[in-house]
């Protein structure tokens, strides 16, 4: 398929940190002021993420997985430590510079599908390239081909109103991936989805993954985790286990195993 060379460079010549990750963070602190109440979000929390790897975050409501998400994606900052994305130091960046990034580098996928109802889905995919220093033309090719990716080419003019849900996280997913960034960034993207339609989505990672794209996906379902190659669990703020994920199974496999709607 013409569109996968462009997965497979997705960051590809950008620098990366002296220790090669394209994630590395540092005793990261992150307090929040509730009235009177300081909640110690993060606890000096430190990994580093390299590329082509494909992390699962876990834990409990209140582990710290959320907050350590946000600063993954520069959607906050951190109380202290540091964070590096692709070598750059990016907690010392402002809000604009912050904002660029997140549109250059990392690509979103959200439990909400947060799709404009009357746009359709190519006009959807394109969405973020509105921002990005390219012509209208090779907007809407980068958005086609996005769409092939995710295996919704013949639903470009349709409505999300017109799609299923798991169609619709489909056209999310290329709407991520049409700036063709180096992370993807997924939070709970299965949450509203059945069992099956999970699996098929897990399976569009697991490909995406494959071609070189570095995936963090946060969950609290051991189902969709198992697909990672690797899991962090959080716990009062801290990563209380770091493991690889041993004989991962293949989300293709598994759903010959699983029965259709129909049936």
């Amino acid at each position: 398929m013409e569109t996968i060379p462009a997965v497979n460079q997705l960051g590809a010549a950008q620098a990366t940190s002296a220790t090669g990750a394209v994630i590395r963070v540092e005793e990261a602190h992150k307090y929040y002021e509730l009235g009177e109440t300081r909640v110690h979000a993060l606890r000096g929390v430190s990994v580093e993420i390299h590329r082509g790897e494909f992390v699962a975050i876990m834990g409990a409501s209140g582990s710290g997985k959320s907050t350590f998400m946000n600063i993954l994606g520069c959607l906050d900052r951190l109380s202290s430590g540091r964070y590096f994305l692709e070598g750059i130091n990016v907690s010392e960046h402002n809000k604009n510079a912050l904002a660029l990034i997140r549109n250059e580098k990392l690509g979103f996928v959200f439990q909400g599908f947060n799709l404009l109802a009357r746009t359709t889905a190519l006009e959807n995919t394109e969405l973020p390239t509105l921002y990005a220093k390219i012509d209208k033309t090779e907007r809407r090719k980068r958005a086609a081909d996005a769409l092939t990716m995710v295996g919704l080419a013949e639903w470009a003019q349709h409505f999300p109103s017109q799609m299923s849900g798991g169609q619709q996280q489909r056209v999310a997913i290329a709407r991520a991936l049409v700036n063709r960034p180096s992370i993807l960034l997924a939070d709970e993207p299965t949450g509203n989805l059945d069992s099956r339609t999970s699996v098929e989505i897990m399976e569009i990672f697991q490909n995406l993954n494959d071609k070189g794209l570095t995936i963090v996906l946060v969950t609290h379902e051991h189902d969709v985790a198992q697909f990672a190659k690797r899991v962090l669990v959080f716990r009062d703020g801290k990563i209380r286990k770091d493991d690889p994920i041993l004989n991962r199974p293949k989300a293709s496999e598994v759903l010959r195993t699983l029965p259709t709607l129909e049936d």
